[in-house]
C-alpha cells in the first residue's frame, strides 16, 4: 500500500538558537544546582557533537512513524579513528546497550553512541558498522573492525514500531550532521515518540561546570526519557506529578508505555579519568533519576554509559602510554556534577517536548507550562 506522507523532519544541532525555539526548564524559572557550561548541553564538552534524525510521517493504513536517532560523537570526526575511556552501568536491565561487552573489558568506548527504539537496534548498529567503513581505514589490526554501541527506550505507543522506519540513511544523516553548540531537546531523534510520567517527553540535555584541583572540567549529560508513572513525578522537589490534572494522558491507556519505559543517559566530560572512576561517575546518573522521583520499574531499562575526552593518547600502539586521572579523593564535585546535569536533562526533556499524536491516533500530552510554574511558585520554588 503506498504511503502517503504527512511530513519528515531532519533536525540537526545547529549552531545557535532561534526564535521559535521551545523554551528550556531555567526559562520557565524552575531552579537547579549548580553552574552550567555556555549552551547547557553535552556539547559544552569540547570536541562532543551530536545530531538528529527525526522521523515524522502518517502512513495511508492509519499507522503513524513519530521516531528516529540521536547521535553523540565523543570526539567529532575524530571518533572514528580514536577510543575514549569509558564505563557503564545497569540500574535496571530491561533494555538494550550493545557494545557494553568491550566497553567493561578494554575500559574504552571505541566510535560513537547511538539512541532510538527498541526495534531499531538492529538496523542501527549495523548502519554505524557501514558508515565507518565509508569513513575511515582499517584499525590497527587492518580490519574494519567494530563493536557499536547502541541504546534503546520504546516508542511503540506513538510510533509505528513494527513497521521498521529507521533506515541506514537514517543513521548516515545523524551521523554526518553532528555537530557542537545547542543541542534540539524534545520530540526530536530517538525522542520523538518517548513518554515520561505519562507525559511526552524525549531528548534531553544539560551541563555543569567545576572546579577540581585549581582546573575547571564541565560534564554534560544527554538523555533519551522513556519511564516512570505520572504519580511519581518530581521537580525541583516538588511533588508536580500528584498536581497536574486528573484525566489520562493516552486516548488508549497503555500501561506497559507509561509505566516500564527506559531511560538511556549518556555522560560526557573532559576530565581526566579512568574506565573504573567512569564507571563510578555513570552509577551516579541514578540518583539524579531518583530527585525525578524515579523508582527504576522492574520492567525498565536504565542504562547509562560515561566517557571522558581528556586522554590524547588512546589509539596508539607504538609506544608505552602514561595516563593521568583525578585523584578518587577529588571525584565529589564531578558526582555532584553528574547527579545535577542528568536531574535537569530530564525536566529540560519534558519542557520542549509537545502535545503528540500517533499510531493509531494514540497521544500523549506535553507538562503545561504554566501549572509547572504556578505548582512551583506555591512551593516557593519559582526562581525570578
Amino acid at each position: 500500500m503506498p504511503r502517503l506522507p504527512w511530513i519528515i523532519v531532519v533536525l540537526l544541532c545547529a549552531p545557535a538558537a532561534f526564535a521559535g525555539d521551545p523554551p528550556r526548564a531555567r526559562d520557565l524559572g524552575v531552579p537547579f544546582d549548580g553552574t552550567p557550561g555556555p549552551w547547557n548541553a553535552i556539547t559544552d564538552v569540547a570536541g562532543v557533537t551530536v545530531g538528529q534524525r527525526t522521523l515524522i510521517e502518517d502512513l495511508a493504513d492509519g499507522h503513524a512513524v513519530r521516531t528516529g536517532v540521536t547521535a553523540v560523537l565523543p570526539r567529532g570526526a575524530g571518533s572514528l579513528m580514536q577510543p575514549a575511556f569509558s564505563g557503564w552501568f545497569t540500574l535496571n536491565g530491561n533494555g538494550e546497550m550493545t557494545g557494553t561487552t568491550w566497553v567493561e573489558e578494554s575500559g574504552q568506548l571505541e566510535g560513537p553512541v547511538l539512541l532510538t527504539n527498541t526495534h531499531s537496534v538492529g538496523v542501527v548498529r549495523d548502519a554505524i558498522i557501514a558508515w565507518r567503513i565509508r569513513k575511515a581505514g582499517p584499525d590497527a589490526t587492518g580490519y574494519y573492525w567494530s563493536l557499536p554501541v547502541v541504546a534503546e527506550t520504546w516508542d511503540g505507543h506513538l510510533n509505528d514500531i513494527n513497521g521498521f522506519h529507521v533506515t541506514a540513511a537514517d543513521v548516515a544523516a545523524a551521523l554526518d550532521g553532528a555537530v557542537s553548540g545547542p543541542v534540539a531537546e524534545g520530540n526530536v531523534g530517538g525522542g520523538t515518540g518517548m513518554i515520561c510520567y505519562e507525559l511526552k517527553c524525549g531528548i534531553g540535555t544539560a551541563s555543569r561546570v567545576v572546579e577540581i584541583l585549581g582546573a575547571s572540567y564541565t560534564l554534560g549529560a544527554l538523555v533519551q526519557a522513556n519511564y516512570g508513572l505520572r504519580d511519581e513525578l518530581v521537580i525541583a522537589g516538588v511533588p508536580v506529578g500528584r498536581e497536574l490534572p486528573e484525566d489520562r494522558v493516552y486516548s488508549q491507556p497503555d500501561p506497559a508505555a507509561a509505566g516500564d519505559g527506559s531511560i538511556i543517559v549518556v555522560l560526557a566530560t573532559d576530565a581526566p579519568l579512568l574506565p573504573h572512576q567512569l564507571k563510578r561517575v555513570a552509577r551516579r546518573a541514578a540518583l539524579g533519576l531518583g530527585r525525578n522521583g524515579a523508582i527504576a520499574h522492574n520492567g525498565s531499562g536504565d542504562i547509562f554509559i560515561a566517557f571522558s575526552t581528556a586522554d590524547q593518547s588512546l589509539g596508539r600502539a607504538d609506544r608505552l602510554l602514561t595516563h593521568q586521572s583525578i585523584p578518587n579523593d577529588e571525584l565529589d564535585p564531578l558526582f555532584a556534577a553528574t547527579v545535577q546535569a542528568t536531574e535537569e536533562a530530564i525536566v529540560n526533556a519534558l519542557v520542549a517536548a509537545r502535545d503528540m499524536t500517533g499510531d493509531e491516533g494514540r497521544y500523549a500530552k506535553a507538562l503545561p507550562h504554566g501549572k509547572l510554574q504556578e505548582l512551583l511558585a506555591g512551593a516557593r520554588r519559582l526562581t525570578p
